[in-house]
């Protein structure tokens, strides 16, 4: 609540303690509690140490002392079988909405969960953590010793990751901010447009397809095809590619609606031969 629509709640129930003096003892009592909390929640200032504090204090309580021999085996080492790509937004946590449980997804987030190509400079950060997930994220003991940073041509699908999932959603302000870029391509950010011309691709094929429809369904449809794009990124990653072809890898796309409290999963078939990755 802001400041003035609270003042103003506060003015409106001291005018009406005010002209309803004849109210019966237990209304006016209760009008006056109302106003006593009011005030008081909105004298005490957020605090984000003992929010941090209260938060670990119940996750500790609740989950970590509850499930002993899960915390005790994540100890040893992760084996997921998601790498997930979602949006940073946070309205939209993977492990909330779909439930994940410590070391069951591997997680990227970022703005409007894009995936970029793959570039060993520009998109780095991106492209470790898929290295990462699809060749090093492997707990395979040998004579007592963990196989770890291996070469991804050396060794067979030695990832555990099963399945990369990315996740769009609803009212996406990456998305807008795609969608509201000027043809000429200028920007006014120093990082976000050009971080979200990644979906261009995208963008074009919304505004030939829907172009007719009202800005908001553009964006709507945009933040689907924008996880298609994503996807198809993603065949640039060799590590990617190679678990495609040995089948041992899904694609999947998603879309989570909050407003409306659904969720829509796809998949998609890119027709790969060996001959195109050689």
């Amino acid at each position: 609540m802001g400041n003035d629509s609270y003042e103003e709640a506060i003015a409106g129930l001291k005018k009406l303690l005010s002209e309803k003096g004849d109210l019966e003892g237990v209304v006016a009592g209760k009008i006056e509690q109302i106003t006593a909390e009011l005030q008081s929640n909105h004298s005490k200032a957020f605090n984000p140490v003992e929010r941090i504090k209260t938060g670990f204090i119940h996750f500790k309580k609740e989950k970590y002392e509850k499930n002993p021999a899960l915390y005790a085996e994540l100890a040893k080492g992760q084996s997921p079988k998601f790498l997930v790509f979602a949006c940073s937004d946070s309205r939209v946590c993977p492990s909330h909405v779909l439930d994940f449980q410590p070391g069951e997804a591997f997680m990227v987030r970022n703005i409007a969960n894009m995936v970029p190509p793959y570039d060993q400079t520009r998109y780095s950060g991106v492209g470790a953590a898929i290295e990462y997930a699809m060749v090093h994220l492997q707990r395979c003991s040998l004579l007592g010793k963990t196989l770890w940073w291996k070469r991804h041509d050396q060794f067979k699908s030695l990832g555990q990751v099963k399945n990369i999932v990315v996740i769009g959603h609803s009212c996406c302000g990456g998305i807008k901010g795609l969608m509201s870029i000027p043809d000429d391509g200028t920007t006014s950010s120093d990082f976000i447009e050009d971080w979200v011309k990644i979906g261009l691709p995208a963008k074009a094929k919304v505004k030939a397809e829907f172009g007719n429809l009202p800005f908001p369904e553009q964006c709507t449809h945009c933040e689907k095809e924008a996880v298609n794009v994503s996807l198809g990124n993603l065949l640039t990653y060799p590590y990617v590619r190679k678990a495609i072809l040995e089948k041992t890898l899904a694609l999947k796309g998603g879309h989570y609606d909050f407003v409306n409290g659904s969720f829509e999963l796809w998949g998609l078939e890119f027709g790969l031969s060996p001959s195109l990755f050689v």
